[in-house]
């Protein structure tokens, strides 16, 4: 008998986290994906992820609906609650021999505690990595729920046999979002305009000569300066003068506030060389991403994909602090000076060499193989 995997599936950085993972369950003759698409995946405001889901073939065996309004503190635990209320009723229904649960947002811990409480095996990707904000709390609390482990890197698995999971149980996958990298790699030329397939808001851009791309989120434990943290990036894009490809912040605390700063400033001051977006199917955000001069901000996608294709990229602030990262990478303070000043020392660099920390290309077959064979248990005990 097929093994039934539920992936729930709750943000659109998710999805390209785990969509060749996906692929690879649902081709695997030992096993049945069974696709639960939730939270701000399904939001248009946030660039409804569940599009690009269903236009890649997937079918969706529930949907979610659980983001209460706010985005703030009070507004993510309870979001966190309505998400373990409702999921509990979908894996009810869907009887699924094992719930894999992607990264570390407060949905994933949604997942995790529906799932586990329900005595229903869960394995989770993207375990066992250092960060800053809430995502280190929700991370490690989630590995402690799982009992399977598909990490990234042998430095992630280290780290959660240290918190005293069983070695068996821990294995080192790679990403699947460095699969959708290693593909760009193999047809790298930007081969669409982004303003005209996706449109957006903002000023008309010619790229042709070279871009940024900058994709800021709130942290939320800082969420109460996002409008101030995203004012000196604007400023300092701005000063650089170069054209740029602008995203919109996740659902998390604070978001009000950055995309508040964001139209204040393009209201105010009606800068020539942004133009801004919601989202982008995933495979044209990397191609975008690695046909650019620079990514700057605070995103992930930053560390992960950006390293193996070899992009550039300024990070700004603490929400990825602790991260294994690559060459690629310049650390900077929410300072528009320290922005500008390495932005340009990237421009003196060029690209950098691909590195492959966060995997080789493969991690989706990899995760369906473990899936398909890995013995499916729910006691556990520290193993120290």
């Amino acid at each position: 008998m097929r093994r039934k995997v539920c992936v729930v599936v709750t943000a659109r950085p998710s999805y390209s986290r785990i969509k060749t993972a996906l692929r690879a369950i649902e081709e695997h003759p030992d096993l049945e994906l069974q696709l639960v698409v939730a939270a701000s995946a399904l939001l248009e405001r946030y660039g409804s992820a569940v599009k690009y889901i269903e236009e890649d073939g997937f079918k969706i065996s529930a949907r979610v609906y659980m983001v209460l309004e706010g985005e703030n503190l009070a507004s993510m635990a309870k979001t966190t609650g309505l998400g373990v209320l409702e999921l509990a009723t979908v894996f009810d229904n869907l009887s699924p021999d094992v719930v894999v649960t992607v990264a570390d947002r407060y949905e994933t811990l949604a997942t995790a505690v529906a799932a586990a409480y329900m005595n229903i095996p869960v394995a989770h990707v993207q375990g066992g990595e250092v960060t800053g904000s809430i995502d280190e709390k929700v991370r490690h609390a989630v590995t402690k729920l799982a009992d399977l482990h598909l990490v990234s890197s042998e430095n992630a698995a280290e780290r959660v046999r240290k918190m005293g999971e069983d070695p068996c149980s821990v294995y080192v996958t790679g990403c699947p979002s460095i699969d959708l990298a290693a593909q760009i790699l193999e047809a790298p030329k930007l081969n669409f305009d982004p303003l005209q397939r996706y449109g957006g808001v903002g000023a008309p851009l010619d790229i042709s000569n070279g871009y940024l791309v900058v994709m800021q989120h709130p942290v939320t434990t800082e969420y109460g300066l996002a409008r101030e943290h995203v004012f000196e990036t604007l400023n300092a894009v701005q000063e650089i003068g170069l054209p740029t490809l602008w995203f919109w912040p996740n659902v998390d605390a604070g978001s009000d506030g950055t995309s508040g700063g964001i139209r204040s400033f393009r209201e105010t001051l009606q800068p020539k060389n942004i133009h801004f977006f919601k989202n982008m199917e995933g495979m044209d955000f990397l191609r975008l991403l690695h046909n650019s001069r620079c990514l700057i901000g605070n995103s992930s996608v930053g560390v992960r994909e950006c390293s193996f294709l070899g992009v550039p990229v300024v990070n700004i602030g603490s929400r990825q602090a602790g991260r294994d990262r690559g060459t690629n990478l310049l650390d900077v303070h929410y300072d528009r000076s320290e922005i500008v000043d390495a932005v340009r020392h990237h421009m003196g660099n060029g690209r950098y060499p691909h590195d492959t920390i966060y995997g080789d290309g493969r991690a989706g077959k990899r995760i369906s193989q473990v899936l398909a064979q890995a013995p499916l248990k729910i006691d556990k005990r520290l193993t120290y």
